[in-house]
Formats: structure tokens, C-alpha cells, sequence
């Protein structure tokens, strides 16, 4: 290793939320408050720090929602021949206001009263005190994107991979498809951190594995059902020997099978920030708990994408262009939607990173995205980097200022108190409405899909050896085609996921 001051990188990424939106008015010195406001028939909607815990209306944030919210109404559709369309980060409401791409039964479209939401942030420290207190205790990225403009996988393929395998939108039925059978998944022309830092030196965890959803590290090939663990034995890990340099958790995403993400702790719009909180502190307790890791630990906890969530970033100080991975010809890439060349940042994410290393408040202007992490253990472990993107990405060891451990920092963070404005959803359909939703077709491309495939990839793993069962999964799954038959075969594979 090549950075003795750490030994064990940790990632915690959470879901769909901007900068603003979590720090805008945290009220903590060195970070602008957010600024701005948006339009949407003839109303004006200025930022606030009124933010609701959970939402009723998942705001949209595919490929072509981000655009708009980014550029505009009148950004029209991307050209890759062209530079991205200029951004006045104008169209957030709008798009909020107008867009279907994150319908579901559940969680209907938002009605006037609504359109401010995306507007709106956390207030300070009474609201989200965990990742709060971490980042006044350590070190808050003011300047950290999301790897490109859009959803959740491409965001989080880039995190793993430096790249996103030329996924620039949600997938859909027909390139998922291509996970089928054992061992499936995207593949990256230069390969992921799996395949570079070695499967011997990699822990995977997830809350509540497989409770109500699978990680989507899986959507990776060459990753295993078998590889994940439960996040209720990282405590115990910690204490036996932990060698592992590189540690990645994920969030419970909540119920998936209905595309509504309540019930989880990965802080989705619709599901509320309590729960997410709970698992910062439970992460962090952990690793601090445990001498011997934490006085060579980093901990990173980010934020996949924004979520639809309007961040004034762009306003003032917008990142320079990004640098493609440069791993193939994206124009023609086997999962490109909008022919999208990466070469532009997403919005604005919360960033904080903790180590005993990091003096207490610092914000750290520097430019970062998601491949930061993967240069970071590049640079601690001396590895080559796994395309252009992660090559030209800022490490993160330059925060590690101090000469010697802290012996300051919190050995546990405060409880999480649930607001009096919590307004998580929790009931489920019934009758018509539930009739209703087993018959909607899929849509077009989703978050469906992904973990559609992902349950498929499990079903295969936790049914070798018996031929009747592995005969009959493809034709199964590729018969689904309502939003009931993909409930009923996620939650299937599931419940024989929860049996090992």
C-alpha cells in the first residue's frame, strides 16, 4: 500500500438526492447556501429549506428529465454531435410538473400543491443530525457530481467501474435480457473494482439483504449472490481480523416489486430519511467501534444521483467538461439509449468523508464525481486506473491532513428523532386499484427492469443443480410482462433468496 495512513476504504451510497437538498441550508460555515428559483405557470418557486421528508410523487431523473431540468423546456432532445445544451438549471418544476417516467401505482403524479417540492431542503442539523454531525466532524465535498446526467444505474455502474458500460438511461426489457443465466450481469470492456482489486480483497454488504430487494453491485458480471452478506455481521467482522481494503455497502432500496422503495433505509424521495439516517449512525458506530480499523479507515458516504431535486451548483461554479471513459465507442455502445458521450457531470450530490485523518470542518472544494473513489483505492492500493474517467478523477487522500490519529472524534452519533413532518406512505393497494396495477404493462425502460434482471441472475445461482428449475427460468422470465407478474416473480425469488 502506498497511503499507510489507510488501510480499509468504506462506501456507503444512498439514493436520489442533490446537494442543496441535503446541505443547501445545513447552516454550516464554508457551504453556500442554495440560491435560485424556478417558474411553472406563472408561478414562482423559490428554494426553501421546507422540505418534506418523504414525497408522495417520485420526481423524475432519467436521461431526458435531467436535461430538461438542467437546460430547460425548450432543451429538446440531446444531439451527440453536439456539446450539451446550456445549462440555467430552470426546468426542475416543469419537469416535475409534467414528466410520467417514475409513475407507479402507488405513487401517483404530484398535483399543484406539489411542484415546489423539488425546491425544497433540509433545514439543519434537528432534521438529518447523522449526516450532519459527520460533516462538520470531518470533511463535507461541496463539489462532488453525480458521474453523468441521469438515473440511478448508469450513476452507480460508474462508482463500480469508472464507467457505465455506454448505459446512459434506466434499462430496459430488451438489454437486460442479455444478464441472462449464471454469473450475468454488464460487463466493462476494462472490467470493475471487482476485477481489480481481487475478489479476495473486496466485502460486499447490504441492509437487509434481500429482504425486500437485491443490491445492485449484482447487476455486475462476475459478482455472486454468494458474495453479499448482510449488514447485521459487519459488526462482527469488524472485530475478526478485518482485512479487506475495500468495503462497499448498499442500502435496503425498499419494496422494488411495486416501484415504490418504502420500507428501505436508502433515503428514496418516497420512502423518507429517517431509516437512512439510522444506517449512517449504525455504519459509522461500527467502524469507529473497532480500534484497530478505524485508525486506518475512510469512510465515503455519497449519494447516487439527484433524484430530480433542484442544486444551484451550476448557477455559480459549474463543473469544467467531464472526460469519457474512453472504454469503447459509446455512439454504439450495446446499452446506449441517447447516444450520450460522457462528457458532462450530473448534478450536484452530498459528499461527506470521514476518517481520523480529516480535521474537523472541513469543506473541501475540490471537483469530484463518483470515480474519486475508485482513484482513491487506485492510489492506496497502487493500482492502474480502469478508464480515462478515473485517471483524470482528484483522490481524496489529499483530505487526510492530519499527522496523526484524531483522538477527538465522536464514538457514536445522535439518535435520529422521526419529524413531525415525516408523511412516509405506508399503505398498499387494494381492490380496483390494485387489480389495476397487476395489469400495467411495463413501462418502456425502469428501475424494474435492472432489478428484474438481477432477480433472474439470483434464480439462476440458487437453482443449480436442479434441471427442472433451471429449464424453466427463462421462459419465465421472459414472459413478464405486467407490473403484477414482475411483482410476483421478484418477491418469488426473494422469499428463496431469504430460505439460505
Amino acid at each position: 500500500m502506498t497511503n499507510q495512513k489507510v488501510e480499509h476504504v468504506f462506501i456507503l451510497m444512498l439514493e436520489n438526492h442533490s446537494f442543496d437538498n441535503v446541505f443547501g441550508f445545513s447552516g454550516i460555515k464554508g457551504i453556500k447556501p442554495a440560491t435560485g428559483q424556478n417558474s411553472y405557470a406563472g408561478t414562482s418557486y423559490p428554494v426553501n429549506a421546507e422540505a418534506p421528508d418523504a414525497l408522495s410523487s417520485d420526481p423524475g431523473h432519467e436521461f431526458a428529465d435531467t436535461l430538461q431540468q438542467l437546460c430547460g423546456s425548450n432543451a429538446g432532445k440531446y444531439n451527440p454531435f453536439k456539446s450539451y445544451p446550456l445549462i440555467d438549471n430552470s426546468g426542475f418544476v416543469a419537469d416535475f410538473a409534467t414528466s410520467h417516467t417514475e409513475d407507479t401505482g402507488e405513487a401517483p403524479h404530484p398535483g399543484p400543491d406539489q411542484y415546489g417540492d423539488v425546491m425544497q431542503c433540509f433545514g439543519n442539523k434537528i432534521k438529518l443530525p447523522a449526516i450532519w454531525e459527520l460533516a462538520t466532524e470531518f470533511a463535507v465535498c461541496d463539489n462532488w457530481f453525480s458521474s453523468m446526467p441521469g438515473p440511478t444505474w448508469p450513476n452507480r455502474f460508474f462508482a463500480y467501474a469508472a464507467s457505465s458500460g455506454s448505459l446512459d438511461d434506466s434499462p430496459s426489457k430488451f438489454e437486460m435480457i442479455k444478464w441472462e443465466g449464471p454469473g450475468g450481469g454488464i460487463e466493462f470492456p476494462k472490467g470493475s473494482f471487482f476485477d481489480l482489486v481481487g475478489r479476495q480483497s473486496c466485502r460486499l454488504y447490504q441492509h437487509n439483504l434481500s429482504l425486500t430487494s437485491f443490491p445492485i453491485v449484482l447487476g455486475l458480471s462476475g459478482i455472486r449472490y454468494s458474495d453479499m452478506h448482510d449488514l447485521s455481521v459487519f459488526e462482527n467482522d469488524l472485530h475478526n481480523n478485518y482485512h479487506y481494503p475495500l468495503t462497499l455497502i448498499e442500502p435496503d432500496y425498499g419494496k422494488i416489486s411495486n416501484g415504490t422503495f418504502k420500507g428501505g433505509s436508502s433515503q428514496h424521495p418516497l420512502d423518507g430519511m429517517k431509516a437512512g439516517e439510522d444506517l449512517i449512525k449504525k455504519v459509522y458506530e461500527a467502524i469507529r467501534g473497532v480500534k484497530e480499523v478505524w485508525e486506518k479507515s475512510l469512510l465515503i458516504i455519497t449519494y447516487d444521483e439527484h433524484g430530480g431535486f433542484y442544486d444551484s451548483a451550476y448557477n455559480y461554479a459549474p463543473p469544467p467538461a467531464a472526460t469519457a471513459p474512453g472504454d469503447f465507442d459509446h455512439l454504439g455502445g450495446p446499452y446506449s439509449n441517447n447516444g450520450f458521450i460522457f462528457e458532462q457531470y450530473g448534478v450536484r450530490v452530498p459528499a461527506v468523508v470521514v476518517s481520523p485523518f480529516i480535521p474537523r470542518n472541513t469543506v473541501c472544494n475540490t471537483l469530484f464525481d463518483h470515480t474519486s473513489m475508485l482513484k482513491t483505492v487506485e492510489e492506496i492500493l497502487n493500482l492502474p486506473p480502469l478508464t480515462n474517467r478515473d485517471k483524470q478523477a482528484n483522490s481524496l487522500i489529499p483530505l487526510l491532513t492530519c499527522a496523526s490519529v484524531r483522538q477527538d472524534c465522536p464514538t457514536s452519533l445522535a439518535a435520529t428523532a422521526t419529524p413531525e413532518f415525516e408523511k412516509v406512505l405506508t399503505e398498499s393497494l387494494t381492490g380496483e386499484a390494485l387489480e389495476a396495477f397487476n395489469i400495467s404493462p411495463l413501462p418502456e425502460r425502469g428501475n424494474i427492469y435492472g432489478f428484474l434482471a438481477i432477480a433472474n441472475k439470483v434464480d439462476h445461482e440458487l437453482s443449480l443443480g436442479i434441471t427442472e428449475e433451471m429449464i424453466a427460468i427463462p421462459a419465465t422470465f421472459e414472459a413478464i410482462s405486467t407490473k403484477g407478474e414482475a411483482k410476483q416473480y421478484m418477491d418469488a425469488v426473494l422469499a428463496k433468496a431469504r430460505k439460505l
